[in-house]
């Protein structure tokens, strides 16, 4: 499979995106360029806007302000040419479940205008391609998970899209499922294609993007490479928490801390910012004493007990 793109322009590009719903603003000021042939991951938790982006990116949603170019065509103006150029899955299975995986498939590259030869072509591709040769005679409503997720992959390839857009891909599916899912979307950038995904998972973020996009309440709060991004947070370190409550931090150096505690030190008037006691190198130390800061519920410890020593935390986020 091959995919006929352009390097001389970011094959996705936005400025300044915004969109409202009522008094709900789920994007305030998005920008992004993704180069052709390389995959960016929007990083964020739930709400953040992630998927709002998505919307206006496939022309499936005006924006309230900004523009949005997709293969060098505005998404607003000239969304027929946009849509010919691209490929979308979801977040949730959009196969009919009363029809086989391969009815699906030549179903949708009939809707793609393909024709009845080639989609049937098209489709025993796709099936051979995501390993779903005898599923695809079996009802969808007869699939597990991750077979849903791998149909719905290949429905977005059906018509050899240039630019693919996965919104949470691999959210729901267990460890391995996730591996294969992973591992398909390497070898359709091998091939050439530009992805642009969305994900709430660090490892997943880190291990399939050139470039991350990391969104907050529909506000770009930090982008770069997995290398650039790691680096700026700070060192590994792990601390220590005895049975008196006191704690040590080892190998902190300057800004030590998690990826979750060194984001709620930075946001204003958020209980980790300022407040409590802190080590030498600057690293809270929450539990120490009195007036220590807390951590905000919603982290989760990692513990396991020593002989005699009482819990001991590795919180080490990469």
């Amino acid at each position: 499979m091959t995919y006929a793109l352009t390097m001389t322009t970011p094959a996705i590009s936005a400025s300044h995106l915004a969109r409202s719903f009522g008094s709900t603003r789920a994007l305030v000021d998005v920008s992004l360029d993704v180069p052709a042939g390389s995959v960016c991951a929007l990083l964020g938790r739930n709400g953040a806007g992630k998927t709002t982006a998505v919307r206006i990116l496939t022309t499936l949603l005006p924006a309230d302000g900004g523009s949005a170019q997709v293969e060098g065509f505005d998404v607003a103006t000239q969304a027929d040419q946009v849509r010919t150029r691209i490929g979308v899955t979801g977040q949730t299975a959009t196969m009919d479940e009363l029809l086989t995986g391969t009815e699906n498939l030549e179903i949708i590259g009939r809707f793609c205008h393909l024709g009845a030869a080639v989609s049937r072509r098209r489709a025993q591709e796709l099936l051979r391609q995501f390993d779903l040769v005898d599923a695809g005679k079996q009802l969808v409503k007869r699939y597990s998970g991750g077979m849903r997720r791998r149909l719905d992959l290949a429905a977005s390839l059906i018509a050899n899209p240039e630019v693919l857009f996965l919104d949470e891909p691999t959210t729901g599916l267990d460890p391995i499922s996730r591996t294969e899912m992973w591992t398909h979307i390497r070898n359709l950038v091998s091939a050439g294609a530009t992805v642009l995904l969305t994900t709430q998972y660090l490892d997943e973020a880190d291990r399939l993007a050139d470039t991350i996009v990391v969104i907050d309440r529909g506000l770009v709060v930090a982008r770069g490479t997995p290398e650039q991004l790691k680096a700026s947070i700070g060192r590994p370190f792990v601390r220590v928490t005895l049975p008196d409550g006191d704690a040590a931090t080892v190998g902190g150096g300057r800004g030590a801390g998690t990826i979750g505690e060194r984001a709620c030190r930075q946001r204003p008037g958020h209980p980790w910012r300022g407040g409590g006691p802190a080590s030498p190198d600057g690293s809270l130390h929450p539990g120490g004493g009195p007036g220590a800061a807390q951590p905000r519920r919603g982290f989760q410890h990692r513990h396991r007990h020593l002989r005699g020593r009482g819990p001991v935390g590795n919180e080490h986020d990469e």
